[in-house]
């Protein structure tokens, strides 16, 4: 799964990237958890990729109660195109989260130990998710999001089970864009996602609490 990332990447270097300019300035997060909002790249109404702000835990827009939404973080890149909470977004609203890493735990003797994963050359990266609009009974309106996950590859295999979809910048605008509505374009892409470059650390404890968030988070 992927329950806690960072972003704290400069504007320009995800401009370089991604070719997205950045209207309003973003500040650097370490340690980025459910429920608070992230920033996302979707494609626009000129069919190019364009940041928005959405909260992360998709509501359905058929969900009554929004607190549904502390359940759907995490969608599994398998069944993401059968389940109702994620199916019309998987159809018609995808997305990609900038991240420059995410936090997994490791039991060991002593509890669980957190690692911090990046990739091997530093830079920022995307994963792949879903993003919905959901408006309560009282008019309050969401835009929420989640993001996909896969099984891991041998990297991350001795940390979890289950790891984000990273997809390289030219595949972070066409898992969004309207080629992917189909169903089977869509998932050869995350099929054909990103399975190699990273690196892992383990750091402290400090970023067991949501509360705490500074670059003192990733050191060793």
């Amino acid at each position: 799964m992927c329950g806690r990332f960072a972003f704290y990447s400069p504007h320009q270097a995800v401009t370089d990237i991604f070719g997205v300019e950045f209207p309003l300035a973003i500040e650097p997060r370490f340690n980025i958890a459910p429920s608070q909002f992230i920033v996302v790249l979707r494609t626009g109404t000129q069919g190019r990729l364009e940041p928005a702000v959405l909260k992360w835990g998709l509501i359905p827009s058929w969900a009554k109660d929004p607190r549904i939404g502390n359940r759907m973080i995490n969608a599994r890149a398998e069944t993401v195109h059968e389940k109702p909470s994620f199916r019309a977004a998987f159809k018609r609203r995808r997305c990609v989260i900038i991240a420059d890493g995410f936090y997994e735990w490791r039991k060991d003797g002593g509890g669980k130990t957190p690692y911090f994963i990046s990739m091997q050359n530093d830079a920022p990266f995307a994963m792949a998710g879903l993003w919905e609009y959901w408006q309560g009974e009282d008019g309050v309106e969401l835009e929420t999001c989640t993001i996909i996950t896969t099984a891991s590859n041998d990297v991350m295999l001795p940390l979890h089970h289950r790891m984000p979809v990273i997809l390289s910048p030219a595949k972070a605008a066409h898992w969004s864009g309207s080629e992917c509505d189909r169903a089977d374009t869509a998932h050869a892409v995350l099929d054909d996602w990103q399975n190699d470059g990273l690196k892992y650390r383990a750091v402290g404890r400090a970023v067991n609490n949501p509360r705490n968030d500074g670059p003192e988070l990733l050191e060793k």
